[in-house]
């Protein structure tokens, strides 16, 4: 039987210069990544809770109506209405119950919305854009994802929905 090799090995350095340089590119990478985030956080405050959210305008008021009325008003049951993301999503779920009246869902001029009744404060941009197109069908369930920022809508909380023709209030936020 022979002796097992005993074999040395060196880690591989790279050379003085190139190493100086890729340590370089990677704090200004790192730097780069720091200003951006500094500017969005900025951009997020930097008119207090009004520059992410407003208050409900005047043209979108509807009718107050109960969880049972928002049906025959808009043609949708509200089934969850949830912070999520880590605070920094509303998730709302709504059934079909009358898909003729569910398609007011899409018009610009009753856009849907979240207010936080604590605050006044509206959450209606959705997250990344997103919006249902084409025919709702009766019986499923379908959700819109809004952004949260500063986390106004909080678990616990109470909301007003803003959904087609009609809004509901005293919505307990899961």
């Amino acid at each position: 039987m022979s002796d097992p090799v005993s074999v040395e090995t060196q880690p591989v350095r790279l050379p003085d210069r190139r190493r100086r340089r890729v340590i370089r590119v990677g704090g200004a990478l790192v730097g780069v990544a720091a200003v951006l985030v500094a500017l969005w956080a900025w951009q997020l405050t930097a008119n207090g809770p009004e520059a992410v959210a407003s208050r409900v305008p005047a043209s979108w008021a509807r009718p107050v109506v109960d969880a049972q009325g928002l049906g025959q008003a808009s043609g949708v049951r509200i089934t969850r209405v949830a912070v999520t993301g880590d605070g920094g999503l509303v998730d709302l779920r709504f059934t079909i119950v009358d898909p003729d009246r569910a398609n007011a869902l899409h018009d610009a001029r009753t856009p849907p919305a979240v207010v936080d009744e604590r605050t006044g404060l509206v959450v209606h941009d959705l997250l990344m854009n997103h919006a249902h197109s084409g025919p709702y069908h009766a019986g499923i369930t379908y959700y819109l994802v809004f952004t949260n920022p500063g986390n106004f809508v909080h678990r616990g909380g109470t909301v007003t929905v803003l959904l087609g023709d009609a809004q509901v209030e005293h919505v307990k936020v899961a």
